[in-house]
């Protein structure tokens, strides 16, 4: 009795220091309500989805109507991601095969095109991310639509690369492994300025593009290692629809990971020591109106308060307790709006 009454006090000890954990380092009580705000598994299921349902068919497309060396390299990175051997890897081959006839071919550009413009689900899917991560505005559809076919077009070629890429083309692991992390970390930087439309700039983004980089690096080294052994041990159990269920499960990694890394990214870059070096950032979405239609106590200029002492002129930076609660907390943001128009 006396051995489980230490171990009860033992796990209660734990846990409160688990709880004020949050309160002693400022970071980690942002970063986690950053990440139950996003609901990093919840968006890592609908990217892993719009993946499997939207953008491997067009993969499919691309490698069909490709020239011969992207197809190789696509089935390639196919072969090396997901660990295919043996008779499921000459499957997806032939399913990459191009058709000779004229009257498949003359549908199958048709198909290519509707194939290739419903994998912008992808796309749309990845801004919502980047958006409830930087807490922005859905943009309108008229000026995000080429976004979402210029960022799947051009992940479809990197992906046509990725295998060379990660052998150092040819010179090893030496050089593949950094220059994986490099070419990550520019296409997430690149990624979540394309889909933001622009509306942050980029110095902001390169702490979430540094973790996707790191992120995606980590995985796909892991991903070398467990995939195979997983990708045949299913295969073994449920036959062909082993790779699907195996495939699904890596996609909801890999986007849990990624999810995580734009998530976080976004805390760190608004951390006192990082965010005097990336500069200071504007206001990066539209701040509710005062209950009750009262003015703030620090506000200046007629307007309605903002709740950082700025009253309606625009161009306001965000602070502190925009980072860390965001529009929710418009009591303490009142608060020190009220302090600093006193």
């Amino acid at each position: 009795m006396g051995r489980w009454s230490r171990a009860r006090a033992r796990v209660d000890e734990l846990s409160g220091t688990a709880r004020a954990l949050p309160e002693v380092i400022p970071l980690i009580g942002r970063a986690l309500r950053q990440l139950i705000r996003v609901n990093v598994l919840d968006c890592a299921s609908r990217l892993a989805a719009q993946t499997f349902l939207s953008a491997l068919p067009a993969l499919f497309v691309v490698a069909v109507f490709a020239p011969a060396s992207i197809r190789n390299g696509l089935l390639s990175s196919l072969r090396e991601q997901l660990g295919l051997q043996g008779a499921t890897a000459d499957q997806v081959q032939q399913v990459m095969a191009n058709p000779h006839d004229d009257e498949s071919h003359g549908f199958g550009v048709l198909g290519a095109l509707i194939t290739i413009l419903s994998a912008t689900a992808l796309s749309r899917a990845m801004q919502r991310v980047c958006e409830r991560c930087w807490e922005l505005p859905r943009s309108p559809t008229r000026l995000a639509a080429w976004r979402w076919l210029a960022w799947v077009v051009i992940w479809l070629t990197v992906l046509a690369l990725q295998a060379p890429l990660r052998k150092g083309f040819g010179l090893g692991w030496w050089l593949g492994l950094p220059l994986t992390m490099v070419v990550g970390t520019l296409l997430w930087w690149w990624t979540q300025h394309l889909l933001l439309g622009g509306r942050v700039r980029w110095l902001p983004l390169l702490p979430g593009a540094l973790l996707c980089g790191a992120a995606m690096t980590g995985v796909g080294v892991a991903s070398q290692v467990y995939l195979p052994h997983a990708m045949a041990r299913s295969v073994a159990q449920f036959g062909p629809y082993g790779v699907f269920f195996t495939f699904l499960s890596w996609l909801i990694v890999l986007f849990t990971a990624v999810t995580f890394a734009i998530a976080l990214g976004r805390v760190m870059s608004e951390e006192e020591p990082l965010a005097q070096l990336l500069g200071p950032e504007p206001a990066l979405r539209p701040r509710p109106a005062a209950k009750g239609g009262k003015r703030s106590k620090g506000g200046r200029g007629g307007g309605a308060g903002d709740g950082d002492g700025d009253g309606g002129g625009g161009g306001k930076t965000e602070g502190p307790a925009d980072r860390s609660g965001g529009a929710d907390q418009d009591g303490g943001a009142d608060q020190e709006g009220g302090a600093a128009g006193g």
